[in-house]
């Protein structure tokens, strides 16, 4: 946390606006938590809510709008003023927000890992051939195909309950999780074993918390400021600009993952089609003493990636989603305006 002095005088009240899912409320709740340690005087209330993005679960998020289904309704709240600040998984807030809407803080990251979850396998490599294997992640989708191109990968979309209800029912050999959502629910147990970044790069985002306010209320971003991990947000800001550059989407399977070392943030990125048949990587290291060193960063490692041929491969998927959405789709941009929700993720809430 931050430990700036407060200047703008203690609230008598905070609503926070949090999705209804068990992990949402979780991330909801950690927030309280913290707020009544900084301002045990204040009544800080938790609104559940039900987005669309938590009604539609037969299709996939590419089809029905992306990640920002998450987000849209806990906007509307602090827009109309029944909430101050909304909690989101970091990974699940669109790279371009709405005009009127700012991060305020975001929080000291929990593991960034994808988490290997099997009730019968140890890891990947022990899954026979033909095993099917679940994930709601098109960049998850992709290594496993680059890795383990016999294994068989299946969508998996509900909450993290549903997703291993349906693993303990037999639906699929093992699925793939973020581990900060296993571990933030006391289900580290689940995990049979975690995915270092260099087999499978985090999504952009991934593990971090981000509170979303309206811009114009300094007042709520001034009591907000000493729960801000600036490691942090300059390691997912760093990454996010890689996604925001590309135009990542719900049908790019897109990666970027920040890491310190020795005082500098090291930072790498990949895209790829979801059959694997082409992986691009890029990765560079930098000081990064301010958000701006961080964020150039980003769109260096981006621009590796354009020259590569990064682009390509989002037009080409952009292009099959229109595709399959037939005649009416809207058209794709192929640019960096291209739907800029994230890259190939499930919720990390769900």
């Amino acid at each position: 946390m931050n430990s700036e002095t407060l200047s703008a005088p203690m609230p008598r009240t905070l609503v926070i606006a949090s999705r209804e899912s068990r992990l949402a409320m979780w991330q909801a709740e950690h927030v309280q938590a913290a707020l009544h340690k900084l301002y045990p005087a204040c009544d800080v209330k938790i609104v559940g809510m039900t987005t669309r993005g938590d009604q539609i679960l037969d299709r996939t998020l590419s089809k029905v709008g992306g990640k920002g289904l998450f987000v849209k309704e806990l906007e509307q709240a602090l827009a109309e003023g029944r909430a101050d600040l909304a909690v989101h998984s970091l990974k699940d807030v669109p790279m371009e927000l709405p005009e009127g809407f700012t991060l305020a803080a975001i929080m000291e990251r929990e593991d960034p890992r994808d988490a290997f979850v099997s009730n019968d396998y140890d890891s990947l490599a022990a899954l026979p051939a033909g095993s099917v294997v679940g994930t709601s992640s098109l960049r998850r989708e992709s290594m496993i195909r680059a890795r383990y191109p016999h294994l068989d990968v299946k969508p998996l979309r509900g909450n993290l309950d549903t997703r291993l209800a349906k693993l303990d029912r037999g639906d699929y050999a093992a699925i793939i999780l973020a581990a900060a959502g296993l571990k933030r629910l006391g289900l580290g147990a689940r995990i049979r074993a975690l995915i270092e970044p260099e087999d499978s790069l985090p999504a952009a985002g991934q593990g971090a918390l981000g509170i979303e306010i309206r811009a114009d209320r300094a007042d709520i971003a001034a009591w907000l400021a000493p729960l801000h991990d600036d490691a942090t947000a300059k390691a997912v800001e760093a990454e996010r600009m890689v996604s925001r550059a590309l135009g990542g989407s719900c049908t790019v399977p897109l990666a970027a993952y920040a890491q310190w070392h020795d005082g500098k943030l090291a930072l790498r990125g990949t895209i790829a089609m979801p059959d694997a048949s082409r992986v691009l990587a890029a990765q560079e290291a930098t000081a990064a003493s301010t958000l701006d060193d961080a964020m150039a960063l980003g769109r260096r490692v981006a621009d590796d990636l354009i020259a590569q041929g990064a682009l390509e491969i989002v037009r080409a998927l952009a292009d099959a989603a229109q595709a399959a959405d037939g005649p009416n789709a809207a058209p794709a941009s192929g640019g960096a305006a291209h739907n800029p929700t994230g890259a190939g993720e499930g919720p990390a809430s769900r």
